[in-house]
């Protein structure tokens, strides 16, 4: 899992009120078990100063017992066996009922199961062992006594890890006896006290999991539904987004709800925010499709307005050639103007053309293009034949399908289109170049490419050569002129179709493809070939 990765605003408001209330619980449950285990070991230290006093008492007790039977012993050598029986009677070791096992202490009554006792003589444990379930008396390990040997005899209480046995809470204290250096060590088992602690870390760490989870899923319910409006702002965001707002007119009906506006809160100044974005972005599409409209009729109208007198320049220049009798310069003047009239009334038709189709007016004049069957295998036959006769320094070549391939459309303007490719080749590339019109279909499209083998359109042109008025660099040759606007008709129409044209160029390979939905192929008949590759 990445930890880098961003997260949704929704996860990390979660976590920043888990996260911490998580650590609370964490502190609450160790403080609360430190309280318990502190309370519990009070408790113990409490039982133990009683065990180590019943101890105590009861060492001092055997002690007395056994100087007075030694007394009476020294006195009178007939009274020994009464002395002995004396003895026997009052002796705690031979009165355990485990056969004298550990110190006689531990007989003391009150002392309960598990009560440890030792006695320790020099740094030595002569005797140790543990009151059993019972009763008797369990001697302790070497390794058990050797833990009890080393308990400071300060009176205080320790814990000690008897291995086996678990941790015992024991006091070592002097005896006042007559053996010095002796030290009687008294010991309670910590075992309950352990259970305890773990049953309440079992229980806190279940009910803080279950506090989590239960807080986890309403604070996630509430972050939902505090997030509702932002999420309900964002959505109106991405509809709008979706929108075309490069061309035509274009309207935002969309806007945030009233309610998702409140200016008191952050979501609701967010929200209004984006309302005014969004006015003043509708106000800026109008100003633009305004603009744009405007520029359209101007177009449109100066187009229509200039070919009358364009076609007048051009009559009169060719009727005074005509006429004869004119001195050379003057007669070769008069071609500059003719050939300069027919340009610009190609210009103006063209800008005519375009208007008309940005205006949604058709390809004709003010008709919807025709959506008739047109025979696309026909229209490349028909338009390489033309280019063949208007650039013989080219080779033209053709890659048809065995049958004709039928897309609805505008045959004139098709017709254009192909035609522009082509004269595209032929002004932008050198004599000698080889160009190939290839026709095919690819599912219900139709796909025509048209594609040279000259020096290639520059990497930096690509992107804009269907923009209006786009030129080529200066290895590219004009040897005829253009207005630039050749591959911008072709875009134009072809969109106007349904369908998209792209180019693809490098230095000695250059193709235009364009795709038109909506292609059948009919089938030829027995009697006739399909048309063959001709230069």
């Amino acid at each position: 899992m990445d930890l880098r990765r961003p997260r949704s605003l929704r996860t990390r408001l979660l976590c920043a009120f888990l996260l911490p209330l998580a650590v609370v619980l964490a502190v609450v449950g160790v403080a609360a078990t430190a309280a318990v285990r502190g309370e519990l070991l009070g408790q113990v230290d409490d039982r133990l100063a009683a065990a180590v006093a019943r101890s105590t008492q009861a060492d001092d007790t055997q002690a007395d017992d056994t100087q007075a039977d030694d007394t009476q012993a020294d006195d009178t050598q007939a009274d020994d066996t009464q002395a002995d029986d004396t003895q026997a009677d009052d002796d705690p070791g031979d009165g355990l009922g485990w056969g004298g096992t550990g110190p006689g202490f531990l007989l003391t009554p009150g002392q309960g199961d598990g009560t440890l006792g030792a006695r320790v003589v020099d740094g030595v444990v002569t005797e140790a062992a543990v009151i059993g379930k019972e009763g008797d008396g369990e001697a302790l390990t070497a390794a058990e006594a050797a833990a009890l040997a080393g308990v400071p005899a300060d009176g205080e209480p320790r814990t000690v890890d008897l291995g086996p046995l678990g941790a015992y809470r024991v006091v070592a204290t002097g005896d006042a006896g007559e053996v010095a250096g002796e030290v009687l060590v008294t010991g309670l088992p910590l075992a309950s006290v352990r259970a305890a602690l773990l049953r309440l870390v079992v229980v806190e760490v279940a009910a803080g999991l279950l506090g989590l989870l239960a807080a986890g899923v309403v604070g996630s319910a509430v972050i939902g539904r505090t997030l509702r409006p932002l999420h309900r702002v964002a959505a109106t965001a991405g509809r709008v987004a979706q929108l075309p707002l490069s061309s035509g007119e274009v309207r935002l009906p969309d806007r945030v709800p009233a309610a998702d506006t409140d200016p008191r809160t952050e979501v609701g100044r967010v929200g209004a925010a984006l309302n005014r974005l969004l006015d003043s972005v509708e106000s800026g599409i109008a100003a633009r499709q305004a603009s744009e409209t405007r520029l359209r009729r101007f177009a449109a109208d100066a187009s229509h307005e200039l070919r009358t007198p364009v076609t007048s320049i051009r009559g009169y220049t060719e009727l005074v050639r005509r006429r004869g009798g004119l001195p050379e310069q003057v007669d070769a003047s008069l071609r500059r103007v003719e050939a300069e009239a027919v340009r610009m009334s190609g210009l103006v038709d063209d800008l005519l053309l375009l208007a008309r189709l940005d205006a949604g007016a058709g390809a004709g004049a003010g008709r919807e293009l025709a959506r008739d069957d047109v025979d696309l295998t026909g229209l490349v036959l028909d338009v390489v034949s033309d280019a063949h006769a208007a650039g013989p320094g080219h080779r033209w070549r053709v890659d048809l399908p065995p049958g004709a391939v039928l897309v609805p459309g505008d045959a004139a303007r098709l017709h254009q289109v192909l035609a522009n490719l082509l004269a595209n080749v032929r002004t932008h590339t050198p004599p000698g170049t080889t160009a190939t019109t290839r026709l095919r279909t690819e599912g219900t499209d139709a796909v025509l490419e048209v594609a040279d083998d000259g020096p290639g359109v520059p990497e930096g042109l690509q992107a804009g050569v269907f923009e209006r008025f786009a030129r080529g660099d200066s290895s590219r040759s004009r040897a005829a002129g253009s207005t630039g606007l050749g591959l911008a008709i072709v875009a134009a129409v072809v969109e106007g179709h349904g369908g998209t044209v792209s180019v693809a160029s490098r230095p000695g390979t250059t193709v235009f493809t364009v795709r038109l939905p909506g292609a059948t192929v009919a089938e030829l008949d027995d009697d006739e070939e399909p048309a063959p590759a001709r230069a």
